[in-house]
């Protein structure tokens, strides 16, 4: 399901375009323009088989995540989906694109996106809520935790707990503009795509382990927070490579050429569920 995009993500580049071009045409979803102009938004329901995720079909067409390719793939009450269904984004997360195989046919589709989710803590969903108190078994909660994968968990690059907001920070009106985000965000990108282009590479996000190494450098000082931090939470070498390239973006996103101690702490903080 297509919906409108929100306002602060980077403009597309002409090559980012060209590609959600073809990959929206094969689906036979490319509408009146002959060329997309915005980041794609999908938003499926939790009722997605697996096929519909990843594509399929006699003749195999390009699925949810193809069609989020450079855009967002947004999905709602995660843990309403099927597992299993859920369980099949692991490799396109990690690969950047989906191999879908028929008797008649065996197709590989780009699906470089951006994942973003969203749950509740619990199945009734108050849990450390100052509205109401959880009525949920301590059962009940660690079931619930459980239909969401640590594999799956692990390729988040950000995941943090979003409290209830009161109504007077609702009614207040003194924020940071999306247009004025969004001017910083493209600035970063812009950055990004100075940085990399010699490697074919667009974001942060696409960073290789030798990328990483060259581009992600830090001090003495954040190497220790970083070492302790792992050994804190238990974090895997995924876990540990993502805070070094959320951590890069927040430099970039503060006009810093080095990744400074502070744009460490603040990406560390973004691994909130590696703390329950």
């Amino acid at each position: 399901m297509a919906q409108r995009l929100p306002t602060i993500l980077p403009d597309l580049t002409f090559e980012e375009s060209l590609e959600i071009t073809k990959i929206h045409s094969i689906a036979g979803k490319l509408g009146e323009n002959t060329l997309v102009t915005q980041r794609p938004f999908r938003s499926p329901h939790h009722t997605i088989s697996a096929n519909g995720l990843i594509g399929g079909g006699k003749i195999p067409k390009p699925g949810e995540i193809s069609l989020s390719h450079y855009g967002v793939l947004f999905l709602d009450e995660l843990l309403e989906f099927n597992r299993n269904t859920l369980e099949v984004l692991r490799g396109p997360l990690e690969d950047r694109n989906v191999t879908i195989s028929r008797v008649g046919a065996s197709l590989t589709y780009p699906c470089n996106f951006m994942l973003v989710a969203s749950m509740n803590p619990c199945p009734c969903g108050y849990l450390g809520s100052k509205e109401k108190d959880c009525t949920c078994t301590q059962r009940q909660k660690e079931n619930y935790k459980t239909k969401l994968s640590g594999p799956l968990l692990d390729r988040f690059d950000i995941h943090i707990q979003v409290t209830g907001v009161d109504y007077k920070k609702l009614e207040a009106k003194n924020g940071e503009s999306s247009e004025d985000i969004r001017k910083r965000v493209n600035h970063a990108r812009n950055l990004q795509i100075e940085r990399y282009k010699q490697f074919g590479v667009f974001s942060n996000a696409e960073l290789t382990p030798k990328l990483i190494e060259k581009y992600c450098i830090l001090d003495k000082e954040s190497n220790e927070i970083l070492g302790k931090s792992f050994e804190k939470l238990n974090l895997s070498a995924r876990a540990y490579s993502k805070i070094l390239k959320v951590a890069r973006t927040i430099a970039d996103l503060d006009k810093s050429e080095k990744i400074e101690k502070i744009h460490l702490i603040e990406a560390i903080q973004y691994r909130s569920l590696d703390r329950i």
